[in-house]
């Protein structure tokens, strides 16, 4: 069994193979936490099918292949597993990467984790029950005086997998742009000069998401669209903060800079 491995601090020194070991125990921990996940989401597979196809109503999955039954609900058991495990994935990752962080970086990176997994748990459910409600109705019926509908299993598990996915990364907006603003790449006032242009950006994601009908490409839209002008809200309120707050230390370190500096000009004085 491996062992949990120690969170290194930034002003910890260590080798190439420590690094290269700890990596190793931290993926060993991320897979066995993707294993149990999946033992459980296996276990309620026929549960979480029968909920992913609530939206469809009185229609029915339909199998073609020998296998597909098989494949649908181990795949489908893999993608739960997969969003159960995650706040452990992003931890690990997180823990990996921290040491490289100053202790003021460390708090920071650490909140905008925690909030971009809220986030993401917000937008999987945004998709299942806004936009899956309204888009699965609308293509099932479309023109169905001509068409034989049929829903198969494989192709609908994914199209609902793949929208709820999509749309709980759109709701990561926010924390994208925040950490560009964060690192400088991105300013506020650029962002809110650039306004128009990142609507169309946004606009241009919503039609490149999973969904191709009028009513999953609007339901896809308008977060994103309230998402990014939050950002630039958000980005205008932080970068004040982390301004002020860069400041701050710099003249600390500045201060304690000339304060050990006086005791040696005094001492070469006399």
């Amino acid at each position: 069994m491996p062992r949990i491995p120690r969170r290194l601090r930034h002003e910890d020194s260590v080798t190439l193979v420590e690094h290269l070991d700890e990596l190793r125990q931290r993926l060993i921990v991320s897979l066995i936490a993707v294993t149990l996940a999946f033992a459980l989401t296996y276990a309620f597979h026929k549960r979480i099918i029968l909920t992913l196809a609530r939206p469809l109503g009185d229609k029915e999955l339909l199998t073609i292949g020998v296998a597909e039954g098989f494949t649908t609900a181990f795949n489908v058991s893999l993608y739960a597993a997969l969003a159960i495990a995650l706040p452990v994935l992003l931890y690990q990752f997180w823990s990996f990467l921290a040491p490289a962080f100053a202790e003021h970086d460390q708090k920071t990176v650490a909140r905008l984790v925690a909030v971009a997994t809220v986030l993401f748990a917000g937008g999987m459910a945004f998709a299942y029950y806004v936009v899956l409600p309204a888009a699965i109705p609308f293509l099932i019926n479309f023109d169905q005086d001509i068409f034989n509908n049929q829903v198969r299993a494989k192709d609908y598990i994914s199209f609902a997998s793949l929208t709820i996915l999509a749309v709980g990364l759109l709701f990561e907006l926010p924390i994208f742009i925040l950490g560009l603003v964060r690192l400088k790449v991105l300013t506020a006032e650029r962002l809110r000069r650039n306004r128009r242009t990142g609507i169309v950006i946004c606009v241009a994601i919503a039609v490149l998401l999973p969904g191709i009908d009028p009513v999953t490409t609007v339901l896809q839209a308008i977060p994103i669209l309230i998402l990014f002008e939050a950002s630039i809200h958000l980005s205008k309120f932080f970068e004040k903060r982390w301004d002020a707050a860069a400041a701050q230390r710099d003249a600390e370190w500045e201060a304690e800079y000339a304060g050990s500096a006086l005791p040696a000009d005094d001492d070469s004085q006399t």
